[in-house]
């Protein structure tokens, strides 16, 4: 947590929002992001996302088709909006003020396939340059009262029709991170990928999705088992890593989604973990970014006896750099 000095710094300052700045301390974990990330030329097509569909289809009995996406991003964080205050009070005699202070980090999230697959074939996979992903959102840092040591937070709005609040506790540890295994199976089916039900990741794991790479050697994405790509992707020696992880499994975080999608695929469950690094590449300081997100559609009944629906997992990954910082020339924000 800040400091009681800064905090009262921050208090008796007011709010006020600016174009953020890489390092301000007031952003604690946040403080690297500020400016422009993509995946640039040594980084080029390593995002990767998989996600099950509703799909019908007369000579497609499951109903579902998987879609794999290769591909770019541009992630840029602009604006900070700091001493933003959250009201509250402690009953007593006397009765004392609780207020909760939060540093806000705007986003803004562009991504463009460079290809895509789907099994069965639809015709729906699209071309490249497609855009597929837009997210304008929040990254929260809470200053103090924090409930578990849960200091970060995310609000992200998506143009389908859906928002998420995920919440989290940061770290920074020494070193590379341990990038965990992720399954992208389905629960509530027999996970037999030899059976009819499971065939469209059955034919992306027998042939792992390779989009424009040509490289010799480079296995390609697996649905099935879609973090690998991520390990062993960063050159150079890390030399620290902050870690952001983030989850609707904890206290009131959720998402929120609009009738059609709760009716048809509805987005239950987030989590998201991100890895942005400190490299000494080959005597050069870069900045590398690498994330891993999960998100469980729900849709069909349980095949395996259960009630509820199947959790279909959606899951994307990308190895991005930072490019540019934020354009601290531009004139100073008003107070709000």
């Amino acid at each position: 947590m800040i400091s009681e000095d800064r905090l009262e710094t921050l208090r008796s300052g007011g709010r006020y929002v600016d174009v953020a700045q890489t390092g301000d301390p007031d952003l604690g974990p946040l403080k690297l992001l500020p400016g422009t990330w993509k995946n640039t030329d040594a980084f080029d097509g390593r995002g990767w996302n998989m996600i099950a569909l509703p799909f019908a289809r007369e000579d497609n009995p499951i109903n579902y088709r998987v879609l794999a996406n290769q591909y770019n991003e541009e992630l840029k964080f602009s604006l900070v909006d700091k001493a933003v205050p959250n009201r509250g009070i402690a009953f007593g005699n006397p009765s004392e003020n609780t207020d909760q202070f939060v540093v806000t980090l705007d986003y803004e999230q562009m991504i463009k396939q460079k290809a895509a697959d789907d099994h069965p074939k639809s015709g729906l996979a699209g071309p490249a340059d497609l855009a597929i992903h837009h997210e304008p959102g929040l990254f929260l840092h809470m200053l103090n009262r924090q409930t578990d040591n849960l200091d970060i937070a995310r609000l992200g709005t998506i143009p389908h029709g859906d928002s998420a609040l995920v919440i989290g506790e940061s770290k920074v540890i020494d070193g590379p991170p341990t990038i965990p295994d992720v399954s992208g199976l389905p629960i509530g089916v027999a996970t037999d990928l030899n059976g009819v039900y499971l065939s469209p990741y059955k034919a992306f794991n027998d042939n792992p999705f390779k989009g424009t790479v040509t490289a010799p050697g480079f296995p390609g994405f697996n649905p099935v088992t879609p973090n690998d790509l991520l390990k062993g992707a960063v050159p150079g020696t890390v030399k620290r890593t902050t870690v952001l992880e983030m989850e609707t499994s904890v206290e009131q975080a959720r998402i929120s989604n609009i009738p059609f999608i709760v009716r048809q695929a509805n987005a239950t469950d987030m989590k998201s973990i991100f890895w942005i690094m400190e490299v000494d590449d080959n005597g050069t300081d870069k900045l590398i970014m690498q994330y891993s997100q999960l998100v469980m559609l729900d849709f069909f009944p349980r095949r395996d006896g259960q009630p509820g629906l199947i959790r279909w997992p959606h899951v994307s990954i990308n190895t991005m750099e930072k490019v540019a910082e934020p354009d601290t020339s531009k004139a100073e924000m008003p107070s709000v």
